[in-house]
């Protein structure tokens, strides 16, 4: 692919730096996919920022969120990952959520969203249900700030209920996950150099 791509995976784990995370290992192996199709990342564990709560750019005192936005707006790739925790996504994950509705209100020259032109991979791991839903909650967050959603963008792993091996306990990935990860990494890559080539029209 001739035109240069980014992209940022934000790990909404639970588990501050250095613990070993189930959640990290699956964003690096989605940006380890990604980088066969050209684009260059890096992650970013949320936790191990001070994300204040509320919805706007900067919250203003020890905020660090706006360090991690621009890492999010210079990026035409986000990769947004979460454990699951009784079913849903982490409260890390919705705190970068809603720090991300600030964006609906800033635009280009253009007049345009300023997240348009960008795309959204979701990562989910954990050892009980809630992927599916998880993923639809990420996307349509994503998608109500501008974000566009590649086919087949969802990447997970369920391990067996009430156990304790966890993704990052295993020997080797599992074949369906590693082909979910190839799939998006590929999608995401196509529509994001899609969009940089050609975004959507203003009004």
């Amino acid at each position: 692919m001739s035109t240069q791509l980014t992209a940022l995976a934000i790990s909404c784990t639970l588990k501050p730096s250095p613990a070993e995370s189930s959640t990290d290992l699956l964003g690096s192996q989605i940006l380890a996919a990604l980088a066969e199709h050209g684009v260059t990342g890096e992650l970013a564990r949320a936790v191990d920022h001070v994300i204040s709560p509320g919805v706007e750019a900067d919250m203003g005192g020890d905020d660090e969120w706006p360090t991690l936005r621009k890492k999010v707006l210079d990026a035409d790739i986000l990769v947004l990952l979460t454990p699951t925790w009784m079913g849903q996504h982490s409260s890390i994950a919705q705190r970068v959520l809603e720090r991300l509705d600030a964006e609906l209100s800033e635009t280009d020259d253009a007049g345009r969203p300023i997240l348009f032109d960008k795309v959204a991979i979701a990562g989910i791991v954990g050892n009980e249900d809630g992927a599916h839903h998880i993923a639809a909650i990420l996307f349509q967050s994503l998608n109500d700030v501008g974000y566009s959603v590649p086919a087949q963008a969802s990447v997970y792993w369920n391990g067996e209920a009430m156990h304790t091996v966890d993704f990052k306990d295993l020997d080797e990935t599992p074949e369906k996950v590693a082909q979910a990860t190839a799939t998006a990494a590929r999608n995401a890559a196509h529509l994001a150099g899609a969009l940089k080539t050609q975004g959507y029209p203003a009004e």
